[in-house]
């Protein structure tokens, strides 16, 4: 048995795996900025195209507008299923929608993908607004205040003065903590489920890790891969990075339960074959680099290395003592990527939380993802129906 023989389906990963401008729109919708776009570490951005999609009807007023943010490899698809221009339903399917936690015929949801992602918002991966050449390696560094800036000037071009609420986990509880720090005035209330005030240095480690793999790969060319044909982009490295990814988003007790040391079905490590685990790895590896780009998940991983809210606003608790909104901060008790501890110290010094909530899973990090009934629960608390629309 030869491990590295990859399935004849995938013996030719795209060069990307990001939409593409000719793919279906499916849901999306674009917002162009009408300036270019500032960005923190010097520099601006120009032609920046924002997509997004939006669940249920907008108020006159815009009052009952929630933003809701994507964490690393996700995008704007919350809700709905897979289908022409998204590979992949809803990440947040259960919670969005007629009757559900957001519940679609009282709130007008909003969820933008990411600048720097790669599903219709500006990233590596798209054109230059002067031409035909792609971004690639010469795209900008981002920090995760550049990305809210950008949701905020999608916000006001759709009409929208401040939002109900901004809800996120992970990457999108960075960017939901950002908002409250930077724009109170426009954060009706918080939910960061998963995320810290700052990375810390493991965290950065993690990171660094999965850069440098997706770099080292000789398919990445400097950033300048997107044009090359099938096979000939960094899928190696883009894969590898994800299997590292992958093992910091689950749990050890659930690795365990799940695989322990068993080979997997027809093979046997000891004559070339895999583990089971490494078989799961595998299949997750496969599935992103068909879906996702590796220029993206650079510039996001090292947007998410750069986060501290305290950057220059005289230290962390100094600057969550500005987001005053009422705040709901949860962890999962089995994250052992983002600390529970984490957003113990978020619970503690932001004016407007009372106490840590416990996302109980066994699933790990990926938790805030998968609990999506607990998780439901914290938007109803948050978001609470008012007295007069609450049944008999």
């Amino acid at each position: 048995m030869n491990r590295t023989a990859p399935s004849p389906a995938l013996l030719l990963p795209p060069a990307t795996g990001g939409r593409r401008e000719e793919d279906p729109p499916g849901r999306r919708s674009w917002v162009s900025l009408e300036r270019p776009l500032p960005l923190e570490a010097g520099g601006v951005l120009p032609g920046v195209r924002m997509a997004y999609e939006t669940w249920g009807r907008r108020a006159p007023d815009g009052a009952n507008a929630v933003l809701v943010l994507h964490a690393l490899t996700g995008d704007s698809h919350v809700a709905g299923p897979a289908g022409p221009g998204h590979p992949t339903a809803g990440w947040w399917d259960a919670l969005v929608g007629p009757g559900k936690a957001l519940d679609t015929e009282r709130w007008f949801v909003v969820a933008p993908n990411v600048l720097g992602g790669c599903q219709g918002s500006t990233g590596p991966s798209s054109h230059r607004p002067e031409g035909p050449r792609r971004w690639g390696g010469d795209f900008p560094y981002l920090t995760i205040r550049d990305q809210v800036a950008a949701e905020a000037a999608l916000a006001d071009a759709l009409g929208i003065d401040s939002w109900a609420a901004v809800i996120g986990g992970s990457m999108g509880g960075m960017r939901a903590l950002e908002w409250a720090v930077s724009r109170p005035e426009r954060t009706g209330a918080l939910l960061v489920l998963a995320a810290p005030a700052a990375s810390s240095a493991e965290q950065i480690a993690w990171g660094s890790l999965q850069t440098s793999a997706i770099r080292s790969d000789p398919g990445w060319r400097g950033g300048h891969y997107h044009d090359a044909p099938p096979g000939g982009g960094p899928h190696r490295g883009l894969g590898l990075a994800r299997r590292i990814a992958h093992v910091t988003y689950r749990s050890e007790p659930e690795l365990g339960a799940r695989f322990g040391g068993a080979a997997q079905p027809d093979e046997h490590p000891w004559r070339g074959g895999r583990y089971a685990v490494e078989s799961y790895l595998d299949h997750h590896a496969a599935k992103l680099v068909h879906r996702f780009d590796a220029g993206s998940y650079v510039t996001l991983t090292e947007s998410m290395n750069g986060h501290d809210v305290g950057r220059g606003r005289g230290g962390v608790p100094r600057a969550l003592g500005r987001a005053r909104m009422p705040a709901l901060i949860a962890g999962v008790d089995s994250d052992r990527l983002h600390l529970p501890s984490q957003q113990a110290e978020l619970a503690e010094l932001l004016p407007g939380a009372d106490r840590l909530r416990v996302i109980r899973s066994p699933h790990g990090h990926d938790g805030f993802l998968i609990e999506t009934d607990q998780v439901g629960l914290l938007v109803r608390e948050l978001l609470p129906v008012p007295h007069e629309a609450r049944p008999d």
